[in-house]
C-alpha cells in the first residue's frame, strides 16, 4: 500500500473520530440556551469570513471600483440569495454575471 493511501486513511479516520466525538457530547451534554443562540450565526459569520475578501481583494489590495467584475458579481448573487433563497439560482446568477462582466471589462 502506498504512502498516499496511508495518509487518506488516517485523516479519514481522524476526521471521523472527531465529528464523531461532538456527536456523542452532545447527546450526554446540552449546551445552555445562550450557546444554542450564538452557534446559530456561526454558518453566516464563516461564509461571510470566506467570500467578503474573495470579492474585494486582489493581490492583498482592496478592489471596491464599479469595474471590479468580483463585487458586481457578488452583489448580484447577494441580491439573488436574498430574493430567492435558492442556492442554486445564487450561484448561477453570480457565474454568470462574473462572466458578463470580465467580458466587457
Amino acid at each position: 500500500m502506498s504512502k498516499i493511501w496511508i495518509v487518506m486513511i488516517a485523516v479519514g479516520l481522524l476526521t471521523f473520530v472527531t465529528r464523531l466525538s461532538f456527536v456523542l457530547l452532545l447527546e450526554r451534554w446540552q449546551p445552555p440556551e445562550i450557546i444554542r443562540r450564538g452557534l446559530r450565526y456561526v454558518p453566516v459569520a464563516v461564509l461571510t469570513a470566506i467570500f467578503i475578501p474573495e470579492m474585494l481583494v486582489s493581490d492583498g489590495a482592496l478592489v471596491l471600483s464599479p469595474l471590479n467584475p468580483r463585487m458586481i458579481a457578488g452583489i448580484a448573487a447577494i441580491l439573488v440569495a436574498w430574493k430567492t433563497k435558492s442556492a442554486l439560482w445564487t450561484i448561477a446568477i453570480g457565474m454568470i454575471v462574473f462572466l458578463l462582466v470580465n467580458m466587457v471589462v
